[in-house]
C-alpha cells in the first residue's frame, strides 16, 4: 500500500510550550502577591491597580485561561496530529489562534487592572473581549475540527472525544453566560439579573472548572500517560463510561455553588443530586489513568514525568470526590464562604492542572527538539519542592476554612456571638502566612523547570517539521469494525460533536428554562426599587474595584448570620442587579444590610484608612476615590442601558438623572461636614458611600425562619 508522507507542525507546539511557561510563572506570581495581601495590607501599594480586588482576578485569568489554557492547546496540538495522522489542518489557523489568544491574555489583564471587569468570578472579561475570545475559540474550533475529518485514522482515539466535547460546551458557556448589554467602549451590564444572573454564572462558573481545567487535561492525559509509561490505557470501556457520564452529569452540577441562598431549593436541589453522581465517572476516570500504570511502579520510582503525572491524577482524584462531598448541604453549610473552598480549589489546580502540565512539558520538550532532558535530578527536585509546596498551600488553608466555620458559628452561653468578625479574621493570619510559603515553594519550583527546560532546548535543536508516514483512510469501513455502537460514533466526528452537545445542553436548559419562564422562581418585593442614579455609580465603583472578591452579599438563613448580620436574604431583593454580587469568599464581613449601619463618616475614614476604623483591619486603602472625580458624563447612558434590561426608570430619566445624582450628592456631602470632613466635588467616594448606604435598606422587618 502507497504511504502518505507528511508532516507534523512542532513550531506551534513549541509556541504554546513557551506561552504556558511564561504565563505560568505570571499568573503564580499575581497568586503569590495577592497571598501576601491578605495578611500584609501594605503589599497592596496603595495603588488602585495592584489592590487585592483588582489582582485577584488578574490571577484567576492568569491561571485559568492563560497558563492552563496555553497548556490545553499545547497537548491538543501536539497529540491531535498524531492521533489523526495529520498536520494541524491549517498553519494559518494554528498562527491566528496562538497570537490572538495572547494578545486576549495581555488585554485581560491591563483591563482588569485598570478596574473594567463584568464583576462575574472567572468570566469578569468585558464585551469587546468576551467576543474576542469566542472568534478565537472559533479558529481554533475549525483548525481541529479540520485536522479531524483530514485524518488517515479512521478511530477517534479518546482523548478526541474530551477535546471535541470542551469545545462545544465552552463554546455554549462562553456564549450563554457572556450575554451582556455595553454602554460605553469597555462596559457593560448583564443581561441577567439577580437569582437568574446568579444561576447562570454558576452553571457557568463550575462548568469552567469541568470543561476547561479537566475534561481537555483528561484528554491529555490519555495521550500522555500511556506513552510516559510506554502502557496502553488500562480499560477502553471504562473510557467509554467515564467520558458519556461525565460530560452528562458535569453540567448538572452549578447549583450546588448556591445552596442556602435565594436560588430555588428546587435548583439547589438538582445540583446537589447530580454533584454526588459525578463521583462516579470522575473516579473512573482517576482509576482508568492510575491502573494505566499497573506493573510500572518501578518506572514512576525512577522517572520525574510520572511523578507528576500520579500525583496530578491523585489530586484530581482527590478533588472530585471533596467536590460532590462539598455538595451537600450539611457539609456545605460549613464550608461555603470560608478558606476550605480556597484548598479545594488548589488541590486541583496546583496538583492536577499544574503537575500534569509540568509532566507534559518535560515530556514534549526534549521531543521536539530531538534531545534528552536536561537533568532528571532537577526535575525530581522540582517534583518534590512542588508536592511539599501543595502541602504547605492547602492543609493551612484547610485549618483556616473549619476555624472560620466554628468561630462564626459560636455563641456565648448568654445566646451572643462568641466573636466579632475581625477576631475571626486576625485569629487565621499565621495560617495565611504559611499558606504564602507554600506558594513560595510551589513557584520556586516552577523557576527550577524553566532553568531545565531552557538547558534542555539549548542543547537540541527544532524539529519544526516533523517527518511521518502513514496509509490514507480508506473510502469505506469495514461493517465487522462498526459491531458497537461507539466504534460507529468514534468514525464519525461529526456526529460525535452533535450527540456531545445534546448530552450536556439536556441540563442546562432543565436548570435554566424554569428559572427564567416561571415568575414564582423569582417573586418580587414591593418596597424594593432600583437604584437611584447615584447609587447606581456607586455600585458600578465598587464592582470596579472587586469588592464582591472578599465580601459577600447573601445572608442564608442560619442562626448565626442572622444574628450578625441581619434577616436571611430574599429572591426579590435582587431583581434590579446587573450583574449579582452574592460573591463566594467572606474575607470580609458579608454587606447585604450594610445600609443605614454606620454614619457617612465612618464609611468615608475606613475606605481612607481601613485601620482607623477597624484596629487590625486586612483590608486596603482606597484612598484616590477621595480625590478620583465620578464620570456624570455616562450615568445617561447607564440609565438607559438599565431600562433596556427592564429596570422600571420613567421614560426620559436618562435627561434627568444627574440633576437626581447632585441632589443626593449634596446631602451626603452635607453629613459628612457635619463630622468635619470636607469631600472634593463629584469624588467618587460620595458615590460609593451612597451605594453602601443603600444596600439592604428596601427590605422590610420580618420575623425570620433560620435554621441552626
Amino acid at each position: 500500500m502507497q504511504l502518505d508522507k507528511f508532516y507534523y507542525d512542532n513550531k506551534i507546539v513549541k509556541m504554546f510550550a513557551y506561552a504556558t511557561i511564561l504565563w505560568g510563572v505570571v499568573g503564580m506570581l499575581a497568586g503569590l502577591l495577592a497571598s501576601i495581601q491578605i495578611f500584609y495590607p501594605a503589599a497592596n501599594f496603595n495603588f488602585a491597580p495592584t489592590t487585592f480586588g483588582r489582582l485577584r482576578p488578574v490571577h484567576t485569568n492568569a491561571v485559568i485561561f492563560a497558563f492552563v489554557g496555553n497548556g490545553i492547546f499545547m497537548g491538543v496540538y501536539y497529540s491531535l496530529q498524531r492521533l489523526c495522522k495529520a498536520r494541524m489542518f491549517s498553519d494559518v489557523l494554528s498562527k491566528i489562534h496562538f497570537w490572538g489568544w495572547q494578545a486576549i491574555i495581555v488585554s485581560a489583564a491591563v483591563t482588569l487592572l485598570a478596574g473594567f471587569t463584568t464583576g462575574k468570578e472567572y468570566a469578569e472579561l468585558e464585551w469587546p473581549i468576551d467576543i474576542a475570545i469566542t472568534l478565537i475559540w472559533v479558529v481554533f474550533g475549525i483548525n481541529m475540527f479540520g485536522t479531524i475529518i483530514k485524518r488517515r485514522e479512521s478511530h477517534l482515539y479518546v482523548a478526541i472525544w474530551f477535546y471535541i466535547a470542551t469545545w462545544i460546551t465552552v463554546a455554549m458557556l462562553h456564549i450563554v453566560n457572556s450575554f451582556e448589554l455595553p454602554f460605553s467602549l469597555l462596559k457593560s451590564y448583564s443581561w441577567y439579573a439577580g437569582v437568574q444572573d446568579a444561576l447562570v454564572q454558576w452553571w457557568y462558573g463550575h462548568n469552567a472548572v469541568a470543561f476547561f481545567l479537566t475534561t481537555p487535561y483528561l484528554g491529555v492525559m490519555y495521550y500522555f500517560l500511556p506513552k510516559a509509561a510506554n502502557r496502553p490505557v488500562y480499560s477502553y470501556r471504562l473510557s467509554i463510561i467515564h467520558f458519556w457520564a461525565l460530560i452528562f452529569l458535569y453540567i448538572w452540577a452549578g447549583p450546588h455553588h448556591l445552596l442556602y441562598t435565594a436560588l430555588p431549593d428546587w435548583a439547589q436541589n438538582l445540583g446537589v443530586v447530580f454533584s454526588v453522581m459525578l463521583i462516579a465517572p470522575s473516579w473512573g476516570g482517576m482509576l482508568n489513568g492510575l491502573f494505566t500504570l499497573r506493573g510500572a511502579w518501578d518506572k514512576v520510582r525512577e522517572d520525574p514525568i510520572l511523578k507528576f503525572m500520579v500525583v496530578a491524577v491523585t489530586c484530581y482524584g482527590m478533588s472530585t470526590f471533596e467536590g460532590p462531598m462539598l455538595s451537600l448541604k450539611n457539609v456545605n453549610a460549613i464550608s461555603h464562604f470560608t478558606d476550605w473552598t480556597v484548598a479545594h480549589v488548589h488541590v486541583g489546580a496546583l496538583g492536577w492542572n499544574g503537575f500534569l502540565t509540568f509532566g507534559i512539558l518535560y515530556w514534549i520538550i526534549p521531543r521536539i527538539f530531538n534531545t534528552t532532558l536536561y537533568s532528571k535530578k532537577l526535575a525530581t527536585t522540582h517534583f518534590w519542592i512542588g508536592t511539599i509546596g501543595i502541602v504547605l498551600y492547602v492543609v493551612p488553608m484547610y485549618w483556616a476554612g473549619f476555624t472560620q466555620a466554628m468561630m462564626w458559628k459560636s455563641f456565648t452561653d448568654e445566646g451572643t456571638l462568641t466573636y466579632s468578625f475581625l477576631e475571626t479574621v486576625t485569629h487565621i493570619i499565621p495560617l495565611y502566612i504559611t499558606r504564602s510559603v507554600g506558594g513560595t515553594l510551589y513557584l520556586v519550583g516552577v523557576f527550577i523547570m524553566v532553568y531545565n527546560i531552557v538547558k534542555t532546548v539549548t542543547s537540541g535543536s527544532l524539529v519544526a517539521n516533523e517527518a511521518a508516514e502513514a496509509a490514507p483512510l480508506p473510502k469505506v469501513i469495514h461493517a465487522e469494525s462498526e459491531k458497537y455502537w461507539h466504534r460507529w460514533i468514534e468514525r464519525r466526528p461529526v456526529q460525535m460533536l452533535v450527540f456531545s452537545l445534546i448530552a450536556v445542553a439536556i441540563g442546562g436548559l432543565v436548570e435554566l428554562i424554569p428559572t427564567f419562564l416561571v415568575q414564582s422562581n423569582v417573586p418580587t418585593i414591593a418596597s424594593v426599587k432600583p437604584y437611584t442614579p447615584l447609587e447606581l455609580q456607586g455600585r458600578d465603583i465598587y464592582i470596579r474595584e472587586g469588592c464582591y472578591n472578599c465580601h459577600s452579599q447573601m445572608i442564608r438563613p442560619f442562626r448565626d448570620e442572622v444574628a450578625r448580620y441581619g434577616e436571611y436574604s430574599k429572591a426579590g431583593e435582587f431583581v434590579y442587579d446587573h450583574p449579582f454580587q452574592w460573591g463566594s469568599k467572606r474575607t470580609g464581613p458579608d454587606l447585604a444590610r450594610e445600609g443605614g449601619k454606620y454614619p457617612d463618616s465612618w464609611h468615608y475614614n475606613h475606605m481612607l484608612d481601613p485601620r482607623s476604623m477597624s484596629p487590625g483591619s486586612i483590608m486596603p486603602s482606597y484612598s484616590w476615590l477621595l480625590d478620583n472625580q465620578l464620570d456624570t458624563a455616562i450615568t445617561p447612558a447607564k440609565i438607559r442601558a438599565q431600562q433596556t434590561l427592564g429596570v422600571p426608570y420613567p421614560e426620559g430619566y436618562d435627561k434627568i438623572a444627574n440633576a437626581d445624582l447632585a441632589a443626593q450628592e449634596k446631602q451626603i456631602k452635607e453629613s459628612l461636614k457635619k463630622d468635619k470632613i470636607e469631600t472634593n466635588s463629584n469624588a467618587e467616594i460620595v458615590a460609593l458611600i451612597a451605594y453602601l448606604q443603600r444596600i439592604g435598606k428596601d427590605i422590610k422587618g420580618e420575623a425570620p425562619t433560620v435554621q441552626n
